[in-house]
């Protein structure tokens, strides 16, 4: 198994990346949501310069934000910096859009997307629609070598509902999970298989990344310490924001049923009332705001990430392995990037 880091795209993110590396992480993940961070090319640059192993993923690019000339152009430039160290990580959108009040975009959407971005990284002439009409593109002059389309750029998907999964087994290199439990995890990756086997598609040819969030907990430390609220409390008011849009599938668990019903209280409250994602979604997945603090119970941060000892933790790594998946990762909170040092102690010992 293959263990990798996930990090908002600060622009001195390359100094965490560079020691990832140094420990021998596989994958670095940059989320790209344009209204809460750095640009995810140019953050991703600094690191390609900085590093000369460790495989660089987009985790994920939401086509609607970008066209998909300039998209296939920042991928083709990233892999000049970095050959063969690129990863195309795409979905059709959680946070970038949301923190803009939109919701996922369409699968069929997304679909010719990648059609014409994969077109353009094989070096092809492709259709593209702009304005009303259809024109034919290419990369003009690729073999001048200011970029690279020589070494391939796999592309892996994010995926949660069913026609997501079967489109990943239809295109895909690889899957992208994102859960709170490892029973939940295990689940959809068989579900995935499903899809695969659906398509006529060996299940085991498509690589599998499961990402978290968590803290690696002292032997006598509770889940609800400030180091792991700071740790891992991004995701728990993440799943609370899911819940709330009715962005997540994820189920209610009866022990944190009360919590989300004050939550959807507090949301009711946010301003502007005809956009109140722009309150809720500050510091999404980077931090918790001050008034979301009061809903960080040891239960809701036990029931949506992976908080607990090291030899809970390998237990739970070991069970994903198992289950199929290639890759765990887990994202490191700004502020909070030595802890990477705690996870790689965890990785090593599974």
């Amino acid at each position: 198994m293959e263990f990798g880091i996930a990090l908002a795209s600060n622009l001195d993110a390359w100094k965490t990346v560079k020691r990832a590396e140094e420990l021998g992480f596989s994958h670095a993940w940059f989320y790209d949501s344009q209204m809460l961070a750095p640009d995810i090319f140019v953050t991703m640059a600094l690191a390609a310069d900085r590093t000369s192993k460790i495989k660089l993923a987009m985790g994920v690019l939401v086509p609607t934000n970008r066209i998909a000339p300039a998209a296939a152009n920042g991928l083709a430039s990233l892999n000049k910096l970095a050959p063969g160290r690129i990863v195309f990580g795409v979905g059709t959108g959680f946070t970038a859009r949301n923190t803009m009040g939109l919701g996922p975009m369409r699968l069929s959407d997304l679909r010719e997307y990648l059609r014409v971005v994969k077109g353009l990284l094989g070096g092809e002439t492709v259709e593209w629609e702009c304005e009303g009409a259809r024109h034919k593109i290419r990369f003009l002059n690729p073999e001048a070598g200011m970029i690279n389309i020589k070494d391939r750029i796999p592309l892996h998907l994010s995926a949660f509902a069913p026609k997501a999964r079967k489109l990943t087994a239809e295109i895909a290199d690889g899957w992208i999970n994102f859960t709170p439990t490892v029973a939940r995890a295990i689940s959809e990756a068989g579900e995935l298989a499903k899809a695969c086997k659906t398509v006529g598609r060996a299940p085991e040819s498509l690589y599998r990344t499961s990402f978290a969030l968590g803290c690696v907990l002292g032997e006598t430390e509770s889940a609800g310490s400030a180091r792991a609220k700071a740790q891992a409390g991004p995701m728990s008011v993440v799943y609370l924001h899911g819940l709330v849009e009715a962005t997540l599938g994820f189920g209610v668990p009866p022990e944190i049923a009360a919590i989300i019903e004050a939550y959807r209280k507090q949301h009711a409250t946010y301003q502007p009332a005809d956009a109140r994602y722009l309150q809720m979604h500050k510091m999404h997945l980077i931090g918790v705001r001050p008034e979301e603090e009061k809903f960080l119970s040891p239960e809701l941060i036990k029931a949506t990430t992976f908080t607990a000892t090291a030899t809970e933790l390998r237990d739970r790594i070991r069970a994903l392995r198992d289950g199929g998946y290639d890759q765990f990762v887990i994202q490191l909170v700004p502020g909070h990037e030595a802890a990477l040092e705690d996870w790689a102690a965890v990785f090593d010992s599974v």
